[in-house]
């Protein structure tokens, strides 16, 4: 008899051991699970992926779309853009750059970007503090070209715009344009990037809402195009602001040649040829 109590007492201490395991390993399990959800509950929540569904208004600029403004909360690290003055360019793989020019002074009035067979000419306007600018531009655009017509589009409502080319040929653009605090920056997409779906299409979507607005304290007048200057890499403006800050004792930057606006965007213009930056942009002849 004692030898089949011991080897009950035996088998009952295992089972009990066991037991104490098994709730052991479910007390961590519960642990790490309630851990992440409490890290999942922390997340910041991640911006929706671009583009948006097609609709007649562009809601989210400066909190989940671009483009951005230099003083939004969301604006992404722009270090690395091609620094325009009024606006900083993006890095897309493959593209090129054409500067908008003024034939007479060489002001820098725009840019124009060249991505397969699409393209995407950027303007950044003043805009008044109250309100926007694209309705009313958007409105005259209409009234000027019966054939114009507009659409709701991955930017809100588009225009579609009827263009004719060197040689008489009739093109189809696609002009968008942002509202942002106290500025508008406006798009005119051409080839495939205005009349299809596809990668380009896509690719130039996404640039063009990556784009970051540095609109400036100086007063301008509404439609003034924001002053603009030639293309300065983060190289480039990296030297010069420690040179600024070596010169004057703060971080103040000081870009090289920067003109002093407003500029008409009637005037006269130009395409003029603009330096590479590394693997971002081929030249341009």
């Amino acid at each position: 008899m004692g030898l089949f109590g011991f080897g009950r007492k035996k088998r009952e201490a295992k089972e009990a051991r066991e037991a104490e395991d098994l709730e052991k390993a479910e007390k961590t399990e519960d642990a790490v699970e309630d851990a992440a959800a409490q890290a999942a509950d922390e997340q910041e929540p991640q911006s929706p992926a671009f583009p948006p569904a097609a609709a007649d208004t562009y809601v989210g600029r400066g909190e989940q779309y671009g483009p951005w403004d230099v003083n939004d909360e969301n604006v992404p690290d722009y270090d690395e853009y091609l620094d325009m003055g009024s606006y900083y360019l993006p890095f897309l793989l493959g593209i090129q750059l054409r500067i908008k020019a003024n034939r007479k002074t060489g002001q820098v009035l725009g840019a124009t970007i060249t991505f397969g067979a699409s393209s995407l000419e950027i303007e950044a306007f003043a805009a008044p503090k109250t309100m926007g600018l694209w309705d009313d531009m958007r409105a005259d655009l209409l009234a000027a070209n019966d054939k114009a017509t507009q659409k709701a589009g991955v930017f809100g409502t588009e225009v579609m715009l009827p263009v004719t080319i060197k040689g008489g040929r009739t093109v189809m653009t696609r002009v968008v344009g942002i509202d942002g605090p106290r500025w508008m920056l406006r798009g005119v997409f051409s080839g495939r990037a205005a009349v299809a779906e596809g990668p380009e299409t896509d690719a130039l979507n996404k640039f063009f809402a990556d784009i970051v607005v540095e609109r400036g304290d100086e007063p301008l007048a509404p439609r003034d195009l924001i002053p603009m200057h030639p293309p300065v890499t983060p190289k480039q403006r990296r030297a010069a602001e420690q040179a600024a800050a070596d010169a004057e004792g703060n971080g103040k930057r000081d870009v090289p040649g920067k003109p002093k606006g407003p500029f008409d965007s009637d005037q006269q213009v130009q395409v003029e040829t603009t330096l590479s930056r590394g693997p971002m942009f081929s030249e341009v002849r």
